[in-house]
């Protein structure tokens, strides 16, 4: 089992070392944050944009966050006599822990619920970072399947945590990898937003679901149903294994896009069995060094963890599934979301679905197989 250990960092934030299963207890000495840190800020702000029905966060303070320092000075890198870092311990597993300059929170409530015109409130959630390894180098799919399974078990951990906390409506795992995406920091490295409101993209997808659901009369999710249809199909699917299938979907918005589905009708991460928390682990690293096999550099990516949210309305229809997608549309070429995509939301492929699956299912064969050999023969958390 993975070993938990909570500690709080000089401004009370909190922190959790996620250790790998047979790890010994943690030195409680070696746990103290010594640093001299300013008072935590007060929560930003959320406005509700009448225009469209949603709620927009300002977080002016962001700002001031840490922006790609040099490795000598990373913030998750674990703490030394010269780098006083977020990390306290001089080693670690995995570690998640509130974020230092939040788009949500620290505080947690609800907020309006009759909104108009002019209806701000103060932005209440929680932002967590997940760091997953201590190196400062590599990759998630350079991780070995033992640490990807400690992930997994502070994904879990953290949505079941978050989810009870008052106002939350939704939790958002997520990573954005490689600075095409926009990352601050190059360490390896995700994040969880639990948002007080349900975001206009799962507001979207919860509609569909919710209504295919019901006209089913609770006997099939909408995923379930795009999942058999693509598994028939065949044209598009990537890779089948008991628990989860992974697929580019018919109508792919982005150059590269794959949904990972887990089998079985669950709604978040936190509601997976030790048996598909242990095959995740190994499926999703081969997705990504699949992704990662595409292009003779590292593939920039988002990958997104789709959670049902928590509204009463939209959680009995909801079910998990990773939508992970790259703006890379040539090796030298990335998409940028203009004036279709970004203005009118209508969305133009550069790639055909079915091509980008067949890439995707002809790279499993000797770089997989490498990738994967190398991460067996590596100390858990060592990069290549």
């Amino acid at each position: 089992m993975t070993r938990l250990t909570s500690t709080r960092l000089a401004d009370g934030r909190e922190l959790i070392y996620f250790d790998d299963a047979g790890s010994p207890e943690r030195e409680p000495s070696l746990l103290e944050d010594h640093r001299d840190l300013p008072p935590r800020a007060e929560p930003g702000e959320v406005r509700y944009d009448t225009l469209t029905g949603e709620w927009v966060a300002v977080a002016a303070h962001r700002q001031s966050r840490t922006h790609l320092p040099p490795a000598e000075q990373c913030p998750i890198c674990p703490t030394t006599s010269r780098n006083a870092s977020e990390i306290p311990a001089p080693d670690y597993d995995v570690v998640v822990f509130e974020n230092r300059f939040p788009s949500l929170g620290p505080a947690v409530g609800r907020i309006p619920a009759a909104p108009a015109w002019g209806t701000a409130g103060p932005a209440y959630g929680r932002c967590e970072v997940v760091s997953f390894t201590p190196s400062h180098t590599g990759s998630f799919a350079e991780l070995g399947e033992t640490r990807a399974r400690t992930v997994i078990e502070a994904w879990s951990h953290r949505t079941e945590a978050l989810s009870a906390l008052p106002g939350i409506q939704q939790v958002f795992p997520f990573e954005n990898r490689g600075a095409d995406i926009g990352v601050t920091l190059h360490h390896p490295h995700g994040q969880i937003y639990a948002y007080p409101y349900v975001t206009p993209r799962a507001a979207s997808l919860g509609a569909a679901a919710s209504r295919h659901f019901d006209a089913s009369k609770g006997r099939e999710s909408l995923t379930s149903s795009i999942l058999n249809a693509e598994r028939q199909d065949g044209s598009r699917m990537v890779l089948e294994s008991g628990h989860f299938s992974a697929y580019v979907p018919f109508a792919a918005r982005w150059p590269l896009e794959v949904h990972l589905v887990p089998h079985r009708q669950v709604p978040d991460l936190a509601a997976l069995s030790g048996e598909e928390r242990d095959e995740l682990a190994h499926v999703y690293l081969e997705l990504l060094k699949r992704v990662d096999a595409l292009y003779p550099t590292p593939t920039p990516y988002i990958s997104a963890w789709h959670q049902a949210p928590l509204d009463a309305a939209l959680r009995p229809s909801g079910h998990l599934h990773l939508q992970l997608t790259s703006p890379r549309r040539a090796a030298d070429k990335l998409k940028y979301l203009a004036g279709s995509e970004a203005a009118m939301g209508a969305f133009i492929n550069d790639a055909t679905p079915e091509s980008v699956a067949e890439r995707l299912r002809a790279v499993a064969g000797d770089s997989v197989t490498r990738g994967r050999e190398t991460a067996r023969t590596l100390p858990e958390g060592a990069s290549t």
